[in-house]
């Protein structure tokens, strides 16, 4: 079921409570869940062309059905220089701290996608329309998230999530150690983030966050502190 978060952003839910997502930005689709999600994301397509698609980063959960959807769409595929390796090879779990974890190894025979070639790299500052291209490392080398000025709307990937992926109550929470490739780091780009002030946060993991409040920039004045 598509939703729509903002002018031409459009959430699609892949999993039930919002535990894995994808997201339409202006024509753009972001990630693409488990390779189980193609009928989903295919449908929302049918609903809201797009005409490239872009990966937060190459994890099982984000490039699930990535090279079904820009085969049947023939679109391009764009991602970070530092995701272009698991992006093209399919192999996407080779920088977690422990690959040969048995989770690991379940995501890479049930979840993950084939490689698919990458059309084009993206960095630091790029513009994918209206959203400025924006590198997060620490989760995943190349990890990098979307940000639209004009009112505040960050994709944010999974430099953190919005549920407890255990029990799946919403709170912020940082990634799991276990797929993420460097913890530290990964604060240091939530901290970049926080600078933003965003007004709207689309998580890879969790329901979208209003931060009205100022949640997010105190979960990450808490991470920071906790370092």
């Amino acid at each position: 079921m598509l939703r729509q978060i903002a002018p031409e952003v459009f959430q699609i839910p892949l999993m039930p409570r919002n535990s894995i997502n994808s997201y339409i930005i202006e024509g753009v689709l972001v990630d693409s869940g488990i390779r189980s999600s193609y009928t989903t994301v295919k449908k929302a397509i049918e609903k809201i062309p797009v005409y490239q698609h872009i990966l937060t980063h190459a994890h099982a959960d984000h490039q699930g059905c990535s090279d079904q959807i820009c085969a049947e769409f023939e679109i391009p595929l764009l991602c970070h220089p530092g995701e272009v390796f698991r992006t093209e090879t399919g192999m996407v779990t080779n920088d977690y701290p422990t690959p040969q974890h048995w989770i690991a190894k379940l995501q890479q025979k049930y979840w993950a996608g084939q490689g698919h070639k990458v059309g084009r790299t993206i960095v630091e500052n790029d513009r994918i329309g209206n959203f400025r291209v924006i590198e997060t490392p620490g989760h995943a080398a190349g990890h990098i998230s979307l940000f639209r000025e004009r009112d505040g709307v960050l994709i944010i990937g999974d430099a953190a999530l919005n549920m407890n992926l255990l029990t799946t109550a919403t709170g912020l929470h940082l990634p799991p150690n276990i797929f993420t490739s460097d913890q530290q780091r990964n604060i240091q780009s939530l901290q970049k983030l926080a600078q933003l002030n965003p007004a709207i946060i689309c998580f890879g993991h969790g329901q979208v966050l209003r931060n009205t409040d100022r949640k997010f920039e105190q979960f990450v004045t808490k991470c920071s502190a906790a370092v």
